[in-house]
């Protein structure tokens, strides 16, 4: 299938099961080109940003590593033609939707504005690629809804810990120190403090939840 039809169809919740099973090369490189220059867009802006961020490079690398977190907590579902490759081609190709964060609102908006346009834009890309993600799940796992729901968040919550502490902490640290001069993407950075702390007080239940999940299937799959 052509690359540009699969992302419309993927972006708009339509992509069928046997159309992933069809990603190919052509595919994968699409989303690694979309994940490398929406990367680049993210940072162009910020002067403190790491050189890795600048050049995109840390978006690529940040999806293959989101992708094998996906793949090895499915794993053990012992799910019908799982495999890494289709896993990180499909987050490559949601990538596209954080386009929305490359826009310079704060070029022609007051710095007050800019705050409320990017947190209305992390809000909708998260959304959007959260119920991507749901989506994916679900066409391809074929497990209840339960278990997706399970899945789908045990990986965003380690993901939003774990870049929070690596990409935050700087903001985090002169916000109380309370010397720091205001920028637009301080709500955003605020709203992800928040998201962090849920993530923090989800993260154990969840494991309990999963570690039962697994063990449900597994003995479903031995009475077959």
């Amino acid at each position: 299938m052509n690359p540009l039809k699969t992302i419309i169809r993927l972006l708009t919740f339509k992509l069928s099961r046997e159309e992933m099973l069809q990603f190919n090369k052509t595919h994968f490189i699409a989303g690694l080109i979309g994940t490398w220059i929406v990367g680049m867009g993210r940072y162009w802006d910020d002067p403190e940003a790491k050189l890795l961020q600048h050049l995109g490079l840390g978006s690529v690398i940040y999806i293959f590593a989101l992708a094998f977190l996906i793949w090895l907590i499915l794993k053990p579902f012992e799910l019908e033609k799982w495999n890494y490759f289709i896993v990180v081609t499909f987050i490559g190709l949601t990538s596209f939707p954080a386009i929305f964060y490359a826009i310079p609102v704060e070029r022609f908006l007051s710095i007050k504005t800019a705050n409320s346009v990017n947190v209305w834009f992390l809000a909708i890309v998260a959304a959007w690629r959260l119920g991507l993600l749901y989506y994916f799940l679900k066409q391809f796992t074929r497990l209840s809804t339960w278990n997706i729901l399970i899945v789908t968040l045990m990986p965003i919550c380690l993901i939003i810990s774990i870049l929070t502490v690596l990409n935050l902490h700087r903001v985090v640290f002169n916000i109380m120190g309370g010397v720091r001069d205001p920028t637009p993407h301080d709500s955003s950075y605020t709203v992800l403090m928040f998201l962090t702390g849920i993530s923090l007080i989800l993260i154990l239940p969840l494991i309990i939840a999963y570690v039962i999940a697994i063990y449900k299937r597994t003995n479903e799959l031995k009475s077959r």
